[in-house]
């Protein structure tokens, strides 16, 4: 038994937003954490490891409804789908939270209300720019480009009643603790990020609840207040493991907490490593020990989104390559600090040459030629050679290399050392030439002992990989017929029983793949699920489903400055004579009245134009259509199949109200 023996360890991954299925880069994060619990199991540490699915929000209230379902059954299906492929990738965690779990919320509303009680949390009004699918405020010095700083998506203008967090109350205090403990915000880098660009300016207070939307955990003692998206989501690292507000908590929060490892994007880690901490010091309770916020795994050159069409999902990359090799993918091309990189090429370069030819063809190998030259028995004759020595010290010191890059969160690192173990093995090969000492009858002593050397390398290393390619470590370890060894045994070189005998019939792990043959299968595969999800209501945590137009020049502010939109409202229309597509509205814009001729009779009657408020260019030099003169221009959308669409006002504005 290790001296961490049965010490508790508590990780958790950010709770996954149920706006749609998750793709890769997603789906690394679990992957991610579960390689960390696994390899902590190992080491004898009392692992409890959460993860789940954050349910609130405006974004869901809006994707339900344009799915024609309640929020309740948005998030149960897509819940569903997130656990979903949780499970398809053999991620072990031991609890799944929702945000609508009763328990939670209850808790979210002691939670408020003892914040509000307390001082903490007080009464006004925000007045700022918003981002739905982030569901951010922002200021206008706080944007970049005009745009979200998180997301780069537009932001609206938004005024509303709200309750406010005192951030500013514990920023020093936040500061402080930063600063006594560096090993808080991991990487370093973030950590700086965080001082430099939100502490040290000031802190500003945070919005903790909304009014525009339903979806959300009511406020108790006002319920028109929903509670807004952070003090839900962040505090179900505490609610999941039976935190109490009443100070009744289970014996399991005492148990397992100060949380040891917060494992998010690093995209959120402001949230995680300003607003939580200071929450936590609200409700006087202790700081999670470490939060890592790491890189994303990048399709080409840029971060997914269904609006870029380069999404890649894991049940499509499972389908080609298996679980195990696509977890092996995202652990091992994921820098500890930068971001990583996927595509379909370097999925199959990783099959072929590090799973396929290193891994694989090393262990068919060794355990053919263990069946060829000696009935399946591995026998270790102590007939040494110079090689030996070097291999059991390669082996060895990969051991503890990959032990202390796990203890560093260097996991891609991790996985290079226990490749070196199979490395040096196929070096060990070409080194002694099993082939050629079989050869000669007087070498069947030193034979024996290579192939005994070959296997005790590969069972050490097979051990090593379970926290990382479970499966395949499960099946390595059965070819063997020998048991996954502790940490501790790894320490020691030789242990692999001599005269055991391994399978007499050695399987074939990974599979070389042909690159075109899958570049070809993967482009009709994803025509065919572009296609599908044209057709799907639910979508990702991008956003809706977009159309992507060739450019145009760009143009200056001032050009766009020229042109003048406003509100108008349609008074009167009738279809223009002997014409099959115009129609002619008189519009009222302001105090007066313009006739316009629009396209559109295909997609509105005359009838179902009166009474609409519609955007209008009112600034167009007039022309002549049919033959009646039109004095501006009404603004439609336009999908895909040539729907239109009248561009309206969101809410009530009068005729001639700006536009900007």
């Amino acid at each position: 038994m290790c001296q961490d023996c049965k010490k508790p360890y508590y990780i958790t991954t950010a709770i996954a937003y149920a706006s749609g299925k998750p793709h890769i880069g997603n789906t690394y994060e679990i992957v991610l954490a579960d390689s960390i619990a696994r390899y902590k199991r190992a080491r004898g540490y009392d692992v409890f490891f959460q993860t789940g699915t954050d349910e609130h929000g405006q974004k869901i209230e809006e994707k339900a409804e344009a799915a024609g379902v309640t929020p309740q059954e948005f998030v149960d299906r897509s819940a569903g789908e997130i656990r979903r492929i949780w499970d398809l990738m053999n991620t072990s965690y031991d609890k799944f939270i929702r945000t609508t779990d009763r328990e939670h919320e209850a808790q979210v509303q002691k939670i408020f209300k003892k914040l509000y009680d307390q001082g903490d949390i007080y009464k006004g009004a925000y007045e700022g720019l918003y981002c739905t699918p982030c569901e951010s405020f922002w200021t206008p010095s706080q944007l970049v480009d005009g745009k979200c700083p998180d997301c780069g998506r537009e932001v609206q203008p938004a005024k509303e009643e709200a309750y406010f967090f005192r951030m500013s109350k514990y920023a020093p205090r936040l500061i402080e603790y930063i600063n006594e403990h560096p090993e808080f915000i991991q990487p370093v880098a973030r950590k700086n990020e965080m001082m430099n660009n939100f502490l040290l300016p000031g802190l500003q207070d945070l919005c903790v609840s909304r009014t525009t939307f339903s979806w959300g955990i009511p406020v108790t003692f006002d319920p028109k207040h929903v509670t807004y998206v952070w003090l839900d989501a962040l505090t179900n690292y505490i609610t999941g493991i039976g935190y109490d507000c009443d100070g009744n908590s289970t014996d399991q929060f005492k148990k397992y907490w100060p949380g040891d490892l917060h494992l998010i994007g690093k995209d959120i880690i402001r949230f995680h490593t300003i607003y939580w901490p200071i929450f936590l010091m609200a409700l006087d309770l202790p700081l999670p020990k470490q939060v890592f916020g790491h890189p994303w795994l990048l399709q080409g050159d840029g971060k997914m989104s269904k609006s870029k069409g380069n999404v890649l999902y894991a049940d499509t990359l499972v389908d080609f390559f298996g679980v195990d090799a696509v977890r092996y993918f995202v652990l091992h091309e994921m820098p500890f600090e930068n971001d990583g990189v996927i595509s379909w090429e370097l999925m199959v370069e990783r099959m072929n040459s590090d799973l396929a030819n290193i891994l694989g063809n090393l262990v068919n190998r060794t355990i053919s030629m263990t069946n060829k030259y000696f009935g399946g028995i591995v026998a270790d004759k102590g007939v040494c050679g110079p090689e030996d020595e070097d291999l059991k010290a390669v082996v060895l010191e990969a051991v503890k290399k990959a032990d202390a890059k796990m203890e560093q969160l260097r996991v891609a690192d991790a996985i290079t050392e226990i490749f070196n173990i199979f490395r040096r093995s196929n070096k060990y090969i070409d080194e002694t030439a099993p082939w050629v000492l079989a050869k000669d009858e007087a070498q069947k002593g030193r034979l024996s002992t290579v192939l005994y050397n070959l296997t005790e390398a590969i069972a050490i290393g097979a051990s090593l990989l379970e926290s990382f390619m479970p499966e395949t470590s499960a099946r390595i370890l059965e070819q063997l017929k020998t048991e996954k060894r502790s940490l501790d045994q790894l320490n020691t070189f030789g242990l692999y029983p001599s005269g055991h005998q391994v399978t007499d019939k050695p399987e074939i792990l990974f599979a070389r793949m042909d690159v075109k043959e899958v570049l070809e299968k993967a482009e009709a595969l994803q025509a065919a699920e572009a296609a599908k999800e044209d057709k799907a209501s639910d979508e990702n945590e991008e956003g809706e489903d977009g159309i992507d137009l060739e450019p145009k020049a760009e143009i200056t502010y001032d050009d766009f400055a020229k042109l003048q939109f406003q509100v108008g409202e349609i008074i009167k229309c009738e279809a223009v004579p002997k014409s099959k597509k115009l129609l002619c509205s008189q519009v009222k814009i302001g105090t007066r009245t313009r006739q316009i001729i629009s396209g559109i009779k295909a997609h509105y009657s005359p009838e179902e134009m009166v009474g609409k408020k519609v955007m209008v260019v009112t600034n167009l030099k007039p022309a002549k259509l049919a033959g009646l003169l039109s004095e501006g221009m009404i603004l439609c959308a336009e999908d895909a199949e040539g729907n239109l669409a009248l561009m309206t006002p969101e809410k009530k504005m009068p005729a001639g109200a700006e536009i900007c």
